[in-house]
């Protein structure tokens, strides 16, 4: 099922002599459930793809397709209550709120769009992301793998249509990284999200089901894995 449908993506910054092109006429489907890697080097365009799929950078041209919704066709506002509600976003860095405890970082999304906090599904995440312990700790308490489950929790707790993680495992070493992405993997196949993902690590790539390689704003290798 085409789930998320990229026509014709255009990205250019700048303008005369100082503009650059990070996005050459992108055009790409993906289907729900799918996790798919974007690999790229530092430039290539990866993380304006990614960004612009969220509707968070506003693309030059082109249209993005979310479940045959025109994400960019909305008001700036129902563009925010969008990315809150169908996008699940987790960075390289963590961005936590470093005076909220582990579950209010997580229930923010939640809570700042004045709904209640589904229960069940926080303590299905506590639980999936090992932080049953380390619900009252503060950020500055937990090590640096496990802002990143809370900040995947975070990203979760809302469940979104697709989550998007932009070199999620950049700033952990290779133990946490592969943890980090165990979960993510884990996450994509219990809730059945859409789950794309940006690395210049082709062995966090080859875990994928589909590896997306960018080059200068463009797609220059599309292939599906062997079923691992």
């Amino acid at each position: 099922m085409e789930f998320l449908k990229v026509a014709d993506l255009c990205k250019v910054y700048g303008k005369g002599d100082s503009q650059v092109t990070a996005l050459d006429h992108v055009s790409l489907t993906i289907g729900k459930g799918e996790f798919t890697a974007i690999i790229g080097s530092s430039g290539s365009g990866k993380s304006t793809l990614l960004h612009a799929i969220a509707g968070v950078d506003v693309p030059t041209g082109g249209k993005v397709y979310l479940n045959g919704q025109d994400v960019y066709a909305q008001s700036n506002e129902n563009l925010a209550v969008f990315r809150r509600r169908q996008v699940g976003l987790i960075y390289q860095f963590h961005n936590l709120i470093p005076t909220l405890n582990v579950v209010e970082n997580i229930t923010l999304p939640i809570l700042m769009d004045k709904r209640k906090v589904n229960r069940e599904r926080l303590d299905d995440l506590l639980e999936l992301l090992g932080l049953q312990g380390r619900k009252a700790h503060l950020p500055n308490q937990l090590s640096g793998g496990q802002q990143q489950r809370v900040a995947i929790g975070r990203a979760l707790m809302n469940a979104p249509q697709v989550c998007l993680a932009d070199e999620p495992t950049g700033s952990l070493d290779s133990r946490n990284g592969q943890e980090i992405i165990r979960l993510l993997k884990e996450s994509n196949q219990k809730y059945g999200q859409t789950l794309i993902l940006v690395t210049h690590d082709e062995n966090i790539a080859l875990q994928a089901d589909r590896i997306i390689a960018i080059a200068d704003g463009r797609i220059v290798r599309d292939e599906r894995q062997v079923s691992r």
